[in-house]
């Protein structure tokens, strides 16, 4: 029974480790402290999400890149969902999400593949239709309208190439 556990452990973490050995993913958020959105004026919350964001990225690498290919993300600027709208009592640091307020991220992207330039450029990505996005409305996690939005450019634009 015991070597069935140690088995199991085993094959899991190897597993793991190589679904992501598969792809390497490099991110830099560039002078966060400019961006446009204000939870990246905040020192602490800065930091909360440029970690959150990193980990993102470094997950859709692992599930939607081939073996071999690399991933250089600068995170240029960032508008999350919504505002915060001041004037409102009792929900001056709550988003008020509207169709005028949609997520956006302003990134420049290198994919190589064996030292190969696949792709290069700067992009904005953006969901002007984000409220209409259905799995992100249910679920669970801080951000999901962002994450959406980069998990459909990720598969959609990178993984293609």
């Amino acid at each position: 029974m015991r070597f069935a556990t140690r088995f199991a452990f085993a094959v899991t973490v190897a597993l793991l480790l190589g679904s992501t050995a598969y792809a390497s993913v490099s991110v830099d958020f560039v002078h966060p402290e400019k961006f446009r959105d204000p939870d990246f004026r905040s020192f602490s919350e800065r930091n909360r999400l440029i970690s959150e964001f990193r980990g993102y990225f470094e997950t859709l690498a692992g599930r939607c890149l081939k073996k071999g290919q690399a991933l250089r993300i600068d995170v240029l600027d960032v508008t999350l969902a919504g505002q915060y709208e001041p004037w409102r009592p009792y929900f001056d640091d709550v988003r008020i999400l509207r169709d005028s307020t949609p997520p956006r991220f302003k990134l420049r992207c290198k994919l190589t593949e064996g030292g190969r330039v696949l792709a290069q450029g700067e992009e904005v990505v953006s969901d002007l239709n984000y409220l209409w996005t259905s799995s992100a409305r249910t679920a669970m996690e801080r951000h999901p309208y962002e994450k959406e939005m980069l998990r459909d450019w990720f598969c959609k634009r990178l993984v293609k190439l």
